[in-house]
């Protein structure tokens, strides 16, 4: 069924707040106060209304289109007890009965002050902080060290842009990275269940836009550096300004660089704290860059890659990361050091990994849907042009057929990368298939003929075919493949819906895949996914009386 985009995953709050008076907090961040202060008290904040709980301060921020203190009477009919607002948003505000404590900038005093909310400042007892912030390889290094904490006996928890995880309960995310009162509320619950380390991704959004503000990382680690989100930022030179801020002292402790793209080298020098590198020569921009540590990849199934962790001293280490990919070798060689920078020992480490392989799941991430027999079918999150050539080539290692790529792109989204998704798309296949993704408020059909004129530019003898809706082009795709042949769909991974004109459509790329396998004859393994709709249920995004019965459209 269609769910409003607003409709998200609640956001979680620990169980047992503590309380902050109004004053004190008006002290610590306010300019001014309008109505009475004195005696009032709070258990939390929030930018949200529909996420507001009684007792809590209402943070109303100035939006692209209105001020959020528009909503300060729906605050206090949902038991708001304050508002924090600037001083426009006073004036708005002051209507609606609370009192208010006016900010300069709420937006950017909003990390510290939920610190101070939740107690969970630099300064306070806290589980182990490890950030990760890159291009590509973010959330799989996220799930990564959690996998590998597991198996150190550690309690856990982790923010990536798939779920969120407090000591083994698991939650659908909403961001990459949530906003500041919500991490915090995230990290005092965390807190409260006797988690010891947590794994955050950590987006350029969220340092650019303060939803860090007021963690100090135990660890920051580095993946890469490529084309991307320039709807968000400038040019690549600013996108990579908003990276390096995690590497500042009152962000991080110590951080880990790799070294596998261009990027890597300037991160290291220009660091504000203690850094380590690391690099995989196998995929490096610069394959002879000096580092401390090094990835060397020893085998390459579909199973899993086999690589070696050399570092200094002698130090080395031979394991399986569970997903195919020389850059997920790269990724879980990263996350060992950086728990190695966190204090874990590296007897510990040897001891959990030397001679198995590391138990993580990866949702999503390069996530093999099919069985043993039939077309091997993964489905990924990848969305620039590196994570395709890397995919790409992983999937091309171990596949003995044909390569078949399905992929979408965003719309209302950097719209200047479409033009190479299209390219190394078409350079990497013997197969292309464009589809939709998330079109969001843009034009399905300009989004698709951008990623085909791509695909052409590139000049290669693949065979090309565009198919709307997705739930057309999966069953399209298993028909032009076979016993040994690979497709490998971009874009959705692990999502559970789809934006179309800002309606959240119930979706599943992981089970939609499974479906036309199973359609088309073979065998396919029990889903280990939440599945949005009933196996035998055609979603309501599918118009099927527009397509199962229309002649191909590919071309």
């Amino acid at each position: 069924m269609a769910t409003p985009a607003s409709n998200l995953p609640p956001v979680l709050r620990p169980e047992q707040p503590p309380v902050r008076s109004l004053d004190d907090l008006a002290a610590r961040f306010g300019t001014s106060t309008r109505g009475l202060t004195k005696g009032v008290t709070l258990t939390g904040v929030t930018l949200a209304t529909a996420d507001l709980r009684p007792g809590e301060a209402f943070v109303a921020i100035r939006g692209v289109n209105r001020h959020g203190a528009e909503f300060a009477a729906s605050a206090a009919e949902k038991g708001a007890v304050a508002i924090v607002t600037d001083a426009a948003g006073a004036d708005i505000a002051e209507s609606a009965g609370l009192p208010i404590v006016v900010v300069d900038h709420p937006r950017a005093v909003l990390g510290d002050l939920s610190a101070w909310v939740y107690g969970t400042g630099a300064d306070d007892e806290l589980p182990l902080l490890f950030g990760t912030t890159g291009t590509n390889g973010k959330t799989s290094v996220s799930h990564l060290l959690e996998g590998i904490l597991s198996q150190l006996g550690v309690v856990t928890g982790l923010s990536s842009t798939a779920e969120r995880h407090i000591a083994g309960q698991v939650i659908v995310s909403r961001l990459t990275t949530p906003e500041a009162s919500e991490f915090h509320a995230l990290l005092a619950l965390m807190r409260e269940r006797g988690v010891e380390a947590v794994a955050v991704e950590v987006s350029a959004q969220a340092l650019s836009r303060h939803r860090v503000d007021g963690l100090m990382f135990d660890v920051a680690g580095f993946t890469n550096l490529s084309h991307d989100h320039l709807d968000d930022y400038a040019d690549m030179r600013e996108y990579f300004e908003a990276k390096l801020q995690l590497f500042r002292p009152d962000r991080s402790r110590r951080g880990v660089i790799s070294l596998d793209s261009t990027a890597g080298a300037e991160v290291a020098a220009r660091s504000e704290v203690p850094v380590v590198t690391i690099v995989c020569p196998a995929i490096a921009a610069d394959p002879g860059a000096a580092a401390d540590w090094t990835v060397q990849i020893l085998e390459e199934r579909q199973d899993g890659t086999t690589f070696r962790l050399d570092g200094p001293g002698g130090r080395s280490l031979t394991t399986v990361v569970p997903t195919i990919g020389r850059h997920m070798a790269a990724n879980a060689g990263l996350a060992i050091v950086m728990l190695l920078e966190g204090g874990y020992t590296w007897e510990a480490l040897v001891a959990a990994l030397d001679g198995g392989r590391i138990e993580a799941y990866l949702p999503g991430r390069t996530e093999r849907v099919s069985g043993d027999r039939g077309p091997a079918v993964y489905v990924d999150f990848g969305h620039s042009p590196d994570a395709f050539e890397k995919t790409l080539a992983a999937v091309r290692h171990v596949t003995p057929g044909k390569v078949l790529f399905l992929m979408g792109a965003d719309g209302d989204r950097d719209a200047t990368k479409r033009l190479d998704m299209g390219r190394t798309g078409a350079e990497g296949s013997d197969i292309f298939i464009v589809t939709d993704h998330h079109p969001r408020f843009e034009d399905p059909d300009s989004i698709r003929a951008t990623l085909l004129e791509g695909a052409r530019r590139a000049g290669t003898a693949t065979e090309l075919h565009e198919f709307s809706p997705p739930e057309r082009a999966i069953i399209e795709a298993v028909r032009l493949v076979g016993e040994g042949d690979a497709i490998l769909w971009c874009g959705p991974g692990h999502q559970d819906y789809r934006d179309i004109r800002g309606i959240r459509t119930p979706y599943s790329a992981r089970e939609l895949a499974r479906r036309a396998l199973r359609d088309a004859g073979w065998p396919v393994p029990e889903p280990h996914w939440p599945v949005p709709y009933p196996d035998d249920e055609t979603p309501l995004s599918d118009p099927a009386r527009e397509w199962r019965t229309a002649p191909s459209s590919g071309r």
